[in-house]
């Protein structure tokens, strides 16, 4: 959303780094930006304080900087901004974004670093002002902290407008003023992980097929194919694994399933187990026999976002060259309704050879898994995370705060909170209790029931549980993302739309492992 702005043509004063000029000169031609921050102030007697790349911009114009912000209006509070026009050569226009406190750090009660939140937000209200003025190319403060200035403006001006004709202007970022060139990168290459799972994820269902996707993901990871070898499994393969609850999901839809391996072998150990990465890969849900209501159905082409966010987790990984070894697991089908489709009532086998009843062919997400999972097991991994917008029971007991995590492991749930904090985008622990578990084993006709026994009660706790009875391994998590799945406007650094929430946070993640390792 763009904020007010006041519009200040001001005469402009000769500048020892810069030739002058005058307001009558076509200062636009320059067609770049430039995004500085501002701090609060923390005592009433404080005097404007800059970030060091906006002090020394300053410096160039003799103090007009500070002068221009004092006489504009009121001091700029966090994630206001003010633009400037004609001040610099260079720059057609400046943004002035604030910051909030300096003081600002990591919040116990949020959960968060709020240093680098308030970065990407600021930085995206600004970087999103000059791309509505159609400046093509923008330089921006690092703020004290590159990599987060990084992530705020890629992921801030982000838009999926593929099949517009009238498009956003394309907008190319670099860094102002700073050394910490590294920093940088390494925020435009998490950011730009998360736009790949939002452009995944917005993309109309009858162009993201299983098989689109798959090409998708093959297409980019072929820069990195000296440590990337690409799988995409068809349906002879699945059946030849007995992934039956998989297929049982799949044969509703004339789409073909594809069960898609990713295999990223950053670590110079070969034998170095790996972190394995599950994704729900629903390209479509209409709930099958279970219908949906037709309003909101729509959304529902984003029901693949667990397996959109762990692949472009590993797309990120190899692209950061991790020294760790990744594998992605993305079973991907549709769920749709028709004479193959399954009925509420059927029993189908999985991997592992247990028995589900499905009772309700909208909760496929947690069949799909169970195959998916069982084969994980298959790579002696470290731990096994899967990533799935499961159920709307966890968009109803969090909303878009954080995300669901079920975990066996202390182990894994610090890690995944400590990563948590870092990027932002927040992670909250939740119950995986004996006291679920029962409602989806005592079932009528098979081992387990795909809902609990009290459908209303716990969903999200129950369709956990139905996960957990298929995983041996000591540390897994199970993220449910059904609720951060997309963005209205409480992140203020994404745009409405698809969220592309959590690749951040596993990317951050797995760079934690594997500097541990």
């Amino acid at each position: 959303m763009m904020l007010p702005f006041r519009k200040l043509l001001l005469p402009l004063v000769s500048r020892p780094s810069c030739r002058p000029f005058s307001v009558s000169q076509n200062y636009w031609h320059a067609k770049k930006g430039l995004v500085l921050g501002v701090y609060e102030k923390e005592k009433d007697d404080e005097s404007l304080r800059f970030t060091e790349a906006a002090e020394s911009f300053d410096r160039s114009l003799s103090g007009k900087l500070r002068e221009l912000l004092s006489i504009s209006g009121p001091a700029l509070k966090k994630g206001k901004s003010r633009v400037f026009y004609g001040v610099h050569q260079d720059f057609s226009g400046v943004v002035v974004v604030g910051l909030g406190k300096h003081s600002a750090e990591v919040c116990g009660k949020e959960n968060w670093d709020s240093c680098k939140e308030n970065i990407r937000a600021a930085v995206s209200v600004g970087c999103r002002l000059l791309q509505d003025l159609e400046l093509g190319e923008v330089e921006v403060d690092p703020c004290g902290d590159a990599q987060a200035a990084a992530e705020g403006a890629v992921l801030g001006l982000f838009q999926y407008d593929e099949f517009k004709q009238k498009k956003k202007t394309p907008v190319k970022t670099q860094l102002h003023g700073s050394s910490s060139t590294a920093a940088w990168q390494r925020g435009v290459l998490y950011a730009e992980g998360q736009n790949l799972a939002r452009r995944l994820m917005e993309a109309p269902a009858n162009h993201v097929t299983p098989t689109f996707f798959a090409d998708c993901i093959q297409q980019e990871l072929s820069p990195f194919s000296d440590k990337v070898a690409v799988h995409k499994r068809q349906q002879s393969w699945i059946e030849e694994q007995k992934m039956g609850a998989f297929l049982s999901v799949s044969k509703g839809s004339e789409e073909p399933p594809v069960f898609l391996e990713l295999h990223y072998k950053g670590s110079l150990e070969s034998g170095q187990p790996p972190l394995v990465l599950v994704g729900k890969g629903i390209t479509f849900d209409s709930g099958g026999i279970s219908l949906k209501p037709s309003s909101g159905m729509d959304a529902m082409r984003a029901d693949m976002g667990g397996a959109a966010t762990v692949c472009s987790a590993v797309v990120t990984a190899a692209a950061l060259k991790l020294p760790i070894n990744i594998i992605g697991l993305a079973p991907l089908c549709e769920n749709m309704p028709s004479g193959k489709a399954n009925k509420p009532g059927d029993v189908v086998r999985a991997k592992n050879g247990k028995t589900i009843q499905v009772d309700n062919t909208d909760a496929e997400g947690r069949l799909i898994l169970a195959d998916a999972l069982c084969y994980a097991h298959s790579f002696n991994p470290k731990a096994i995370i899967n990533a799935a917008t499961l159920t709307g029971a966890m968009d109803v007991a969090l909303g878009s705060a954080a995300t669901g995590v079920f975990t066996n492991s202390d182990w894994l749930w610090s890690r995944l909170h400590k990563a948590s904090i870092v990027t932002g985008d927040r992670v909250w622990r939740m119950p995986l209790f004996q006291h679920y578990t029962r409602q989806v084993t005592d079932c009528q006709l098979a081992d387990l029931n795909n809902i609990g026994k009290y459908s209303r009660s716990g969903g999200a706790c129950t369709a956990a549980a139905f996960l957990g009875e298929f995983v041996t391994a000591p540390h897994w998590a199970h993220l449910d993302i059904a609720g951060v799945m997309s963005n209205k406007d409480e992140v203020p650094y994404l745009r409405k739309g698809m969220s592309g929430r959590p690749t951040r946070t596993l990317v951050e993640f797995a760079a934690g492992l594997s500097a541990e390792s």
